[in-house]
């Protein structure tokens, strides 16, 4: 028997620059269905020819399972649990988010405004990512979890049983689904095979200053070591092919880190910059045009810095956070 017998991977497509999302169809009893897939007319056809495949249509699904908060695995939630009766079940932290999306979603890209002129992205740059980021909102909604769940959970099947377990750093409300009898882990995106899923800096679920922002780089770390200690036989991915071996990943992911924080190191040496400068000395052109992305990741590399004393963040008149050597 495969380990993954009764798993079925559902790709959809999405606008996004990651491709399609890994829906994921249990073929248990309930009859459930992980990850929903954008907004879409195109998502919701591939989705129903997906199951079709399999000989189910959307009404015969008994449960929905949400990984974490970002659109291209939300945005069909409610419409599928509408036309089925499903229940919804999501992180409990989450619940309250997905129910106002649209209101939360405004707060986030307030957040995240203040977090780019705070570190030195031009208010024009900004301005243009927000009516970016509006734009792409459609393909989410608000969805109703009916289910909520805590982590050390139990979701209970006939023939499997899936311990629930949040992992925050991509998005904040990250959970995996861990099948201890076979080894397997439904893990959303926070383990990406052929790409390092990025620790974007999101608005706490709870509220937060942009002052405060969370530090998601090492909160993703953290994460990372805990999945690294679960015995796994595979983690089936949000996006793209199963992983196979999560430690060597893990290992990966972690020396790739320690390569960008010595190269920030370096740049910050000449004198000191704001995120928005490293990562234009690091990625050019690319740093306008993926803005938000880029300086996640500059911030996340520099609070490892920070963490270790290797550097102090300075604020200038203009209220704009510079990071120079501790020295």
């Amino acid at each position: 028997m495969s380990d993954t017998q009764g798993i079925h991977a559902l790709p959809v497509p999405t606008p996004f620059a990651v491709g399609r999302v890994n829906c994921y169809l249990i073929d248990d009893d309930p009859l459930t269905l992980v990850d929903a897939g954008p907004n879409s007319g195109t998502s919701l056809t591939e989705l129903e020819k997906a199951l079709a495949a399999h000989g189910r249509k959307v009404e015969d699904l008994e449960r929905i399972v949400l990984t974490h908060q970002h659109i291209d695995h939300i945005g069909l939630a409610q419409i599928l649990a509408d036309r089925s009766g499903a229940e919804v079940c999501a992180l409990d932290r989450l619940a309250p988010w997905l129910a106002r999306f649209g209101s939360e979603m405004d707060a986030d890209d307030q957040f995240s405004e203040a977090v780019m002129l705070r570190n030195g992205i031009p208010q024009d740059i900004a301005i243009a990512l927000r009516a970016v980021t509006a734009q792409f909102r459609a393909w989410g909604s608000s969805v109703q979890v009916t289910r909520p769940l805590a982590p050390g959970d139990e979701l209970t099947f006939a023939g499997r049983s899936w311990r629930v377990h949040h992992r925050p750093g991509h998005s904040p409300s990250d959970t995996v689904f861990h099948d201890e009898a076979t080894g397997v882990l439904l893990g959303g995106d926070h383990l990406i095979k052929h790409i390092s899923s990025n620790p974007l800096i999101s608005r706490p679920l709870d509220g937060g200053r942009p002052e405060d922002r969370p530090q998601a780089l090492i909160t993703y770390m953290a994460s990372m070591k805990a999945t690294r200690a679960m015995d796994l036989q595979t983690v089936l991915s949000g996006h793209g092919d199963p992983v196979e071996d999560h430690r060597a990943l893990i290992d990966e992911r972690f020396a790739a880190h320690e390569r960008r924080v010595r190269k920030i190191a370096g740049i910050v040496a000449s004198g000191p910059k704001s995120g928005f400068e490293i990562a234009q000395e690091m990625w050019g052109n690319v740093a306008v045009t993926q803005a938000y992305l880029t300086l996640s990741e500059v911030l996340g590399h520099v609070d490892l810095l920070l963490e270790r004393g290797e550097l102090v963040e300075v604020e200038d008149d203009g209220g704009v956070v510079r990071f120079a050597p501790a020295r």
